[in-house]
């Protein structure tokens, strides 16, 4: 593991592996970390067909530095960015997971000539406002009153803050038509209770490009990380690898 040290000093912590031009970045989501199924089935298919590689935690998730409720979508975006800009090498393909699917978005935005392709596992853009009308009245009441409230979801907890969904708000991506027009491929499980099952046809809609895939899997919940879904997030590497 390696840190890179940003601007604010702070320091992000990622794992990477050499190879030809072509590079992938995987992205993890709300509060996972670099170390997922996903992350390392993808990292071991770079390694076998000599890919650059790079899997990264955001500032306040995994290894890297900093409590998570001191970061906000923005201070990820920039994570990301750092990433392209100081570790990656030449053309990417960016990997996102949930939220990771939004950063990839905003990062598309940002470097558009460095990103050659995406693929959304679970892509969840825009999650703010619907995160925020699911919390109950406590919640609520906490955010506005305090700025801070503990959030528990799926098993865990964490605290969400109010400049968490003021940033989220400002980083919407699919309020308008999303210029993107190289290979795009949203892969969504139809058990997904996190992320509704019409996100991927929404996504489809802004994006500008004709290249854009959507693989729905009728048993496969949020986390796509059974030996199917990870066999076809390899698949679909190869299709925007094929298509470049």
């Amino acid at each position: 593991m390696r840190f890179y040290k940003n601007k604010q000093n702070h320091k992000i912590a990622y794992k990477s592996i050499k190879g030809r031009r072509l590079g992938i970045i995987f992205i993890h989501g709300l509060n996972s970390d670099m170390n997922g199924a996903k992350a390392l089935t993808v990292q071991r298919y770079a390694r076998k067909n000599k890919l650059n590689f790079i899997r990264f935690d955001c500032r306040g998730h995994g290894k890297s530095e900093g409590k998570f409720e001191e970061f906000t979508i923005s201070d990820w975006r920039k994570d990301l960015i750092d990433i392209i800009d100081n570790i990656a090498k030449g053309p990417q393909i960016l990997i996102g997971s949930s939220m990771g699917g939004w950063l990839m978005m905003l990062a598309a935005k940002t470097r558009p000539q460095r990103i050659k392709g995406m693929i959304g596992l679970a892509a969840a853009p825009d999650f703010g406002k619907g995160l925020y009308a699911s919390l109950n009245k406590k919640n609520k009441k906490e955010i506005n009153t305090q700025g801070i409230t503990k959030y528990s979801s799926y098993g865990f907890s964490y605290y969400l803050t109010k400049k968490f969904f003021i940033e989220a708000e400002k980083n919407k991506v699919l309020k308008k038509p999303f210029h993107f027009t190289k290979p795009l491929v949203l892969i969504h499980g139809l058990k997904d209770t996190a992320v509704k099952e019409d996100i991927p046809r929404k996504i489809m809609k802004k994006v500008t490009g004709k290249n854009v895939n959507i693989i729905y899997l009728k048993e496969s919940d949020h986390r796509l990380s059974s030996d199917t879904d990870l066999k076809i997030i390899i698949k679909s590497i190869d299709l925007i690898r094929n298509s470049l």
